[in-house]
């Protein structure tokens, strides 16, 4: 059964995810207990009595609000995204300075991330990695959720006035989602700084190219 979360001492970083959130609802109990489940065990391996055991809720409620697991977990995966989008450009709008060092400390914002003892890498990576790769409604949210990023990206290479800013904004996302990937296997936040010293020789060539 779905214990409450004390977050008190956890650091503030701790709110990019749904399991560290107070539900208030049937339905938020369910997000939060297969948000929880989904994340750290696996989207394919946890069944929906787990995750209504989990939430300690009845069958008929966890069918009153989603139709399917698939509903679920595009309800986890939209809420998940919400959230962490919420705490990343919250602390994105601290970074000072200029687009370039804005963009390098996004690498930094990064290794909080990677450096919390819930981090499990990024659920709709790991989401569209365990299912059909042409699963359309997994990939369709998870492209919503990237593009968030991949906006704030381009913004950035524009007004650093990038050659070609839509190849630069896929050349950040590479470093980005290797440096996620990596340090979910690794268990080693340092590879958000391994990405963002690739980044910075990029911005130096694009700053060579401009001059």
């Amino acid at each position: 059964m779905l214990n409450d979360t004390d977050t008190s001492c956890a650091p503030p970083a701790a709110v990019w995810s749904m399991s560290h959130t107070e539900p208030k609802t049937a339905r938020d109990r369910l997000i939060v207990a297969a948000s929880e489940l989904f994340c750290h065990k696996g989207f394919a391996a946890t069944g929906i009595d787990t995750v209504i055991d989990h939430a300690g809720t009845a069958k008929a409620t966890l069918y009153k609000h989603f139709h399917s697991k698939t509903e679920l977990i595009e309800a986890v995966l939209t809420a998940e995204g919400e959230a962490w989008r919420k705490w990343f450009f919250g602390q994105l709008r601290e970074i000072k300075g200029g687009p370039q060092d804005r963009l390098l400390g996004m690498f930094d914002v990064l290794e909080t991330w990677f450096s919390h003892p819930d981090f499990y890498g990024c659920p709709f990576i790991n989401a569209v990695g365990e299912f059909d790769t042409e699963d359309q409604v997994f990939r369709r949210v998870a492209d919503h959720h990237k593009d968030f990023l991949r906006t704030w990206i381009r913004a950035i290479a524009i007004e650093m006035g990038a050659q070609d800013p839509q190849e630069f904004t896929r050349a950040i996302v590479v470093q980005i989602d290797g440096a996620i990937v990596a340090a979910q296997h690794a268990r080693d936040p340092s590879f958000a700084q391994s990405a963002k010293s690739v980044v910075a020789l990029l911005l130096d060539q694009e700053v060579r190219r401009a001059a």
